[in-house]
């Protein structure tokens, strides 16, 4: 669709996902923050420490804000590539914006699929 077209073309959702994941850790962030970020002796974060930081609900909501972003941007990248492709997407852009991690193994599928079936024509 000519709408679907349009917004996938549009930086504007990224940047108002940005200004908001922003604002969002700026609002979780603590004094705290960084020593649960790199509480063990490899400067990466722990699960235990992790878990305590998405206790907050500005923590978990900038999480959630950020999920989006990256399934928009999954997303978009699956619509351009079916158009470039000549490739179906509908069900793979629906499930990246779900569960993004399924609708890029679908889009795969349905490439190779569609590729298989033209082939065979």
């Amino acid at each position: 669709a000519e709408l679907t077209k349009k917004s996938m073309e549009s930086s504007i959702p990224y940047i108002v996902l940005g200004l908001l994941y922003a604002y969002l850790l700026y609002l979780s962030w603590t004094p705290d923050t960084l020593r649960l970020m790199f509480a063990s002796k490899y400067w990466l974060p722990e699960l235990s420490g992790i878990a305590k930081m998405f206790s907050n609900e500005m923590t978990l909501a900038s999480a959630w804000i950020h999920l989006l972003a990256v399934d928009l941007f999954a997303a978009r990248q699956v619509f351009h590539d079916g158009l470039e492709n000549e490739t179906e997407t509908r069900h793979s852009v629906s499930l990246c914006l779900l569960f993004c991690p399924i609708g890029i193994v679908s889009h795969v599928l349905t490439k190779a699929l569609t590729k298989i079936s033209r082939n065979s024509k």
